[in-house]
């Protein structure tokens, strides 16, 4: 089996941070460290859309509108990727999925962010 598997999401304030983690598992993550890494959200009623991402060589891209607040890193050794989110604003209120590529594309079961008062 290959699974990913978020956590980290919740309810916060305007303002607030969270820090969503992903760890993966199963023998098609052997070569984790070569696997092109990336933090995807969706909103009610919108498309899924690219937040974050991070080549197997450490090369990071955000989207235009959480570039300076969000930060994605990765640990190869414990097969995890991470994206540390600061300043939510309510608009950011989706839920967020963990994705990973390299011949196949995998993805996790999301997890909720909310950003409310």
């Amino acid at each position: 089996q290959v699974r990913l598997v978020e956590s980290g999401g919740g309810l916060v304030q305007p303002g607030g941070s969270l820090r969503l983690s992903c760890a993966a598992s199963g023998t098609g993550f052997s070569f984790f460290g070569l696997f092109h890494l990336g933090w995807y959200r969706q909103a009610p009623g919108k498309q899924r859309e690219l937040v974050a991402d991070i080549s197997f060589g450490g090369t990071t891209n955000y989207l235009d509108s959480v570039n300076g607040r969000f930060t994605i890193s990765r640990d190869n050794a414990k097969k995890s990727v991470y994206l540390q989110m600061n300043s939510l604003k309510p608009e950011d209120t989706a839920v967020y999925y963990c994705h990973a590529r390299n011949s196949y594309n995998y993805w996790g079961q999301g997890t909720q962010v909310t950003v409310s008062a």
